[in-house]
């Protein structure tokens, strides 16, 4: 099963793509579909939406787990990146993707094993998972690791959108 992890957002949304088989994890491509915060909020989307259905075309994923939006204090933040989440979201529909969504505790919980594990005790997993010699410098990029892992970990339990 190839999976596409994201972890959205409208200025760095990152990416993975991920091959589970048998037990077995091998990182196929990662990196970040990033926007200029000087480029109106529409057509941000739009480059979020276009690059996306690239990386569909190019790396053909059977399923799409994206992280749950988890509350932010900045209303604003959090309801750009919500829209962010429904272009993704979107996206995997119209392209008849099978689309999974995790809280962020539900990552932390497949990955480390505990649902309240701190970034470094994820990060380490991470690498230890896709047996990796060193993690993207963005924490988008390794958290969309860390999604992907958690639906390769729970895809039997999940159910789509």
């Amino acid at each position: 099963m190839r999976i596409l992890g994201i972890d959205p957002g409208y200025g760095i949304t990152g990416y993975s793509l991920i091959d589970y088989e048998g037990n077995h994890f091998k990182l196929v491509s990662s990196g970040a579909i990033k926007t200029k915060a000087e480029t109106s909020f529409p057509l941000r989307l739009s480059e979020i939406y276009t690059k996306l259905n690239t990386l569909i075309d190019e790396f053909q994923p059977d399923a799409i787990s994206v992280e749950e939006l988890f509350f932010n204090n900045n209303a604003k933040t959090a309801i750009n990146v919500a829209q962010a989440r429904g272009v993704i979201l979107v996206v995997g529909c119209q392209r008849n993707i099978p689309t999974y969504e995790y809280t962020p505790l539900q990552v932390k919980q497949a990955v480390v094993g505990y649902g309240r594990a701190d970034k470094i005790q994820v990060q380490k997993m991470v690498k230890t998972i896709l047996k990796v010699d060193t993690l993207p410098k963005l924490d988008d990029i390794t958290d969309s690791m860390a999604i992907a892992i958690c639906h390769a970990h729970s895809a039997k339990f999940s159910q789509k959108l």
